[in-house]
Parts: C-alpha cells; sequence; structure tokens
C-alpha cells in the first residue's frame, strides 16, 4: 500500500519545499524504497505553460509533454524516479475536471460543491499521480502542496489531504511542515513567533504537522528549537533545522543527520535499511574541490530571475562536475547588447543563448551567436538559441538580407524560422495548429527522437539517435535548408517524417565548438552523470582556454628570451 507524506509551507513563499521534498525523497529512495513526488499548484491556470517566467520561474518539460512547475526539475535531479503529467496539476485542472463532470452529468444532477466534489477530485489526482491500484504504484509519494498556509487559494488542497489521512488512517500519511525562523540583526536573535503561529494556522485547519522543517540563514540552537516543539505541539526531535547551504546536494545529510527519515519511517511503520548518502557525500565533495574555473556567459531575456533557467544553471553545473570545474555564469541582458558593448563577450570561455518567446532582446541574442561565430568561442544554442544562430548565419554567411523568424518579423523577406502547422506530437498523435490556434498547450512537446548524421559533432555526442524534450512553436523552415547548407551550415539531426532541424552546428575545421539545438537537453541533466551535450560543451570551453594559457605562456616565454638576448 502507498504511504503519503504530506509537504505545505508557512510564512512566506520560497523557502525551499520542492529542495526539502526532493531531498527526503532522496533520503528514502537510499533506504531501498520506491518513491515519487508530486507538487499541487494553488493557480488557476491550467498549467505554467503560458506564464511569464518573472511570474513563475522556468516551465519544465517531462518526457510525455506536460508543461510542469519547475519543482518537478529538481525531484528529476534528486531521485531517478522520471516525473509525468500526473505528478503535477493545479487548481485549473481540478476546476476543468470537475466542470467537465457536471456537463456530463456525471453527477447526476447533485449540487456541485467545493466539499466534496473539489477535494474528492484532488484526492483522486494525488493517488493518479501515486500510480494507486497500478504497476506503477510507488512506496512512498510526497506530495508538496504549493502556496503558504493560510492562503484562501490552498484551503481545498488542505483539506482535501487533511480527508485523505483521516481515511487512510495515522500509519498510512505524515506531515511535514516548513516554516520560516527569521534572523532579526537588531536584535542580535532568532524569533520563532511566525513558526509558532503556522503551526497554529495548520492546527486551525485540522492538521498537526509530524515534523516542521525550519529555514533560517544558520543553524537553529537547541533553546529556540525546544520552544518551537513547546508551542507547536511537535516533538523536539521533529523539529528540524534547515539552514543555507553553498551547495543543495548537501541538503540530504543534513536533514538525515538530524533523523527526519527515521521519523518519517517510523511514523508510516516502513521498515528498511539504514540510509546510504555516500553517494551525496561523493558529490559534494566534487562540488567543492574543482580544479578550474570557467565563465559561461548567457545570453537571455529573463536573466533579472534566475529561476527563469534553474535547469540551465544547473546542468551547466553538472557539466562542470563532470569536467572538474568550477562554472561562473555570467547573465547578460540581451536587450542591453549592442554592436558596441559586444566585446565584452571576448573574456568568456563560452556563450550560451537560451530559449524564450516574443521579439524583445532577439537582435542582441543574434549578435551573441554572431560574436561567438566570428571569434571561435565555443557556442551552445538552446530552443531559440538555434533558431537565432540559423538566422545569424542566414543573414552574414548565406547572404539571406534580413533573414528572420516570422515570430518576430511576419512579413521577412526570408522567414528562415516559421510556424509549423501540423507535426507529430510525443504520442505519435497528428497535431494541427495555425495563427489562432491557443497559445496553451500547443507546441510541439515532450520527448521526440530522431536520428543523427554520422561524421558531425552531434553524432560524437549522441550517437546514432537524439531523443529529447521539446518545448516550441516555431521551426527551422524546410525550404531554407538546402541554401543553408550550401553556405557551410551542418544539420547534423531532423526528424524523418515532417524533415524538421533538431540540430545545427559547423564543421570543426571552420570552428572549434558551435552548435544549436531545438530541443531542451537540459530537462535530462542529473548531478550523478550531468548530460552528455553539455559536458561536451564545458569540455570544449576548458579545452579552448587551456590553449589559449599555453599559446599566452609560450608568447611571453619568447619574448623575455628576445630581451634576454638584447
Amino acid at each position: 500500500m502507498t504511504k503519503f507524506v504530506f509537504v505545505t509551507g508557512g510564512v512566506v513563499s520560497s523557502l525551499g519545499k520542492g529542495i526539502a521534498s526532493a531531498s527526503l525523497a532522496a533520503i528514502l529512495e537510499s533506504r531501498g524504497l520506491k518513491v515519487t513526488l508530486i507538487k499541487l499548484d494553488p493557480y488557476i491556470n491550467v498549467d505554467p505553460g503560458t506564464m511569464s517566467p518573472f511570474q513563475h520561474g522556468e516551465v519544465f518539460v517531462t518526457d510525455d509533454g506536460a508543461e510542469t512547475d519547475l519543482d518537478l526539475g529538481h525531484y528529476e535531479r534528486f531521485i531517478t524516479t522520471r516525473m509525468r503529467r500526473a505528478n503535477n496539476f493545479t487548481t485549473g485542472q481540478i476546476y476543468q475536471s470537475v466542470l467537465e463532470k457536471e456537463r456530463r452529468g456525471v453527477y447526476l444532477g447533485k449540487t456541485v460543491q467545493v466539499i466534496p466534489h473539489i477535494t474528492n477530485e484532488i484526492q483522486d489526482f494525488i493517488k493518479r499521480g501515486a500510480g494507486v491500484g497500478s504497476e506503477s504504484a510507488v512506496d512512498v509519494a510526497i506530495v508538496e502542496i504549493g502556496g503558504t498556509v493560510g492562503d484562501i487559494e490552498s484551503l481545498p488542497f488542505l483539506e482535501a489531504v487533511r480527508q485523505m489521512s483521516l481515511k487512510m488512517g495515522p500509519q498510512n500519511a505524515a506531515f511535514v511542515h516548513l516554516s520560516y525562523v527569521p534572523w532579526i540583526a537588531a536584535a542580535g536573535e532568532l524569533k520563532t513567533k511566525p513558526t509558532q503561529h503556522t503551526a497554529q494556522k495548520l492546527r486551525e485547519i485540522g492538521i498537526q504537522a509530524d515534523a516542521l522543517i525550519c529555514r533560517a540563514d544558520r543553524p537553529i540552537p537547541e533553546e529556540e528549537r525546544s520552544k518551537i516543539s513547546l508551542f507547536s505541539n511537535v516533538a523536539e526531535s521533529g523539529v528540524i533545522s534547515m539552514w543555507d547551504v553553498n551547495v543543495i546536494y548537501k541538503v540530504p545529510r543534513m536533514l538525515h543527520e538530524q533523523g527526519l527519515d527515521d521519523l518519517i519511517c517510523k511514523k508510516l511503520d516502513l521498515h528498511t535499511p539504514a540510509a546510504n548518502l555516500s553517494r551525496w557525500d561523493q558529490l559534494v565533495s566534487e562540488v567543492e574541490d574543482p580544479k578550474n574555473e570557467l565563465t559561461i556567459a548567457m545570453v537571455g531575456k529573463y536573466v533579472d530571475l534566475s529561476d527563469s533557467y534553474k535547469s540551465l544553471n544547473e546542468a551547466l553545473r553538472h557539466a562542470g562536475m563532470k569536467n572538474r570545474s568550477r562554472i561562473k555564469i555570467q547573465y547578460i541582458d540581451s536587450e542591453t547588447l549592442t554592436p558596441e558593448n559586444i566585446g565584452q563577450l571576448a573574456s568568456v570561455d563560452g556563450v550560451l543563448v537560451p530559449g524564450g518567446f516574443g521579439k524583445r532582446g532577439i537582435e542582441g541574442k543574434i549578435s551573441a551567436a554572431q560574436f561567438a561565430r566570428v571569434h571561435h568561442i565555443p557556442y551552445l544554442g538552446i530552443c531559440l538559441g538555434m533558431q537565432v544562430a540559423t538566422i545569424e548565419f542566414a543573414r552574414h554567411v548565406a547572404h539571406l538580407d534580413n533573414a528572420n523568424s516570422t515570430e518576430f518579423e511576419p512579413d521577412s523577406p526570408h522567414p528562415v524560422i516559421a510556424l509549423i502547422n501540423e507535426w507529430k506530437d510525443a504520442d505519435g498523435s497528428i497535431k494541427k495548429r495555425d495563427a489562432n490556434s491557443d497559445l496553451g498547450g500547443t507546441m510541439r512537446l515532450g520527448a521526440q527522437s530522431s536520428d543523427v548524421s554520422p561524421n558531425t559533432l552531434a553524432y560524437q555526442i549522441y550517437g546514432s539517435v537524439v531523443t529529447e524534450r521539446h518545448r516550441h512553436r516555431f521551426e527551422a523552415n524546410v525550404n531554407y535548408l538546402e541554401q543553408l547548407q550550401k553556405a557551410g551550415l551542418v544539420i547534423s539531426a531532423i526528424t524523418q517524417s515532417e524533415h524538421l532541424t533538431e540540430i545545427i552546428e559547423l564543421p570543426q575545421s571552420v570552428h572549434p565548438w558551435y552548435m544549436g539545438v531545438q530541443f531542451h537537453p537540459e530537462f535530462k541533466s542529473t548531478p550523478w552523470d550531468g548530460h552528455p551535450l553539455f559536458n561536451h560543451f564545458i569540455a570544449s570551453a576548458l579545452a579552448l582556454k587551456s590553449n589559449k594559457a599555453k599559446a599566452n605562456s609560450s608568447t611571453s616565454t619568447n619574448t623575455s628570451s628576445s630581451v634576454a638576448a638584447s
């Protein structure tokens, strides 16, 4: 029977419920349990696909094509279970499902209400995410409830899990509440009152926390933990301190050493071997003992919020770990890049242009792609980054003046990037759209495969087949592919049926490492293996930096010898 751990948050948002949930899952997995995680988001949107990255951060895409909360990226980076569409749902999806049932007459004329219809639907969605009653059922499902206790939006979720725990019995459900313990500099002390109040608010709803994870910028002393225990009705052993760390992969060890996993296993009557976190310790050691340092310029549109590129940030760091290098990411707002200041890219070891939507900042991205190409700086374009590299090559190498994407210039004389109206989706079904289609859920989404051409850089990285996750609406225009290839652009991966470009590159005889990919490889990067594309990109940047250092050293030696001889 699947057991459930419900994770809630209080006081403020952005405390790290996702990291805490993923870390607990990692510890339980190390004890031999089959674990999954489910994220419940209280907003009305059906999914985050149409939300601005400034509002919501990154949209994480699963293999089955779901546009989901970025926390699912944390989940996949911390445990081996792969997330699916069922692992994330919103208030919008719940109400949509209930209303569709009402229209079909499922409720047989009853008055449809929040209780029991909405709360029952939430419980059904949770069970589906945990695989209850199927072959994919897990031992433990950790359910993270978005928002903050006390918010109106999350009340139906909290009521649903309260009912669920009551039905399942005390040995089949546990509650973990994440709270904030602020340090008041003027008083020189940590304040526990916000945590006392949020635990009280949770009890008013009918939920008693089994463990309180207390977030702070420093470890919580025993005296404060004892006080929190007394006023929150949580055993002192269940008051867990979770302080700021320089490496998020330290969190599983931190929580384990305070006995969180033992507490949960005891509450859920789970008899397992002791946790084995040796690989996490090894991982932290690799992060903290780099042999080199590289600077990668990320030229994007949403750089003011680093969560907009969460998986990209982590993929670069993972690749750095595989190459024993510390990666310093230099965020550059593409809207500010001009011919006058583009030279700032000369000092970086690699250029990465990530995905995005809309015209703003596009010319800056195109300039970055051109500078990297001309000055032989390793370049990786992701999704839109591949498209701007294609536009740049068309303009300046293939001599297609004013080449552009119809997303930015609908009347471009050379639309080398255009909207496709028919394609095969991840599940094999044929999808259609046009310029008037809904924006939500109408992109090419999820994992798809294509053949890779031999004797290419892509073939060195992927072998004969590439399978990656997609999230985009525009594609390289098939009518221009032959012209671009004749000018020297290598199209190293293309789908067989629709002839959609998946990977472009320059021959290594022309440029040491220049590649654009239409998909999002960052979603499949893990701290254990990194990702072959990012690993190769960072290795190339490292080799180029090493060669430059050797050349400069040789030049310096020759100069010194000449001076001595004179």
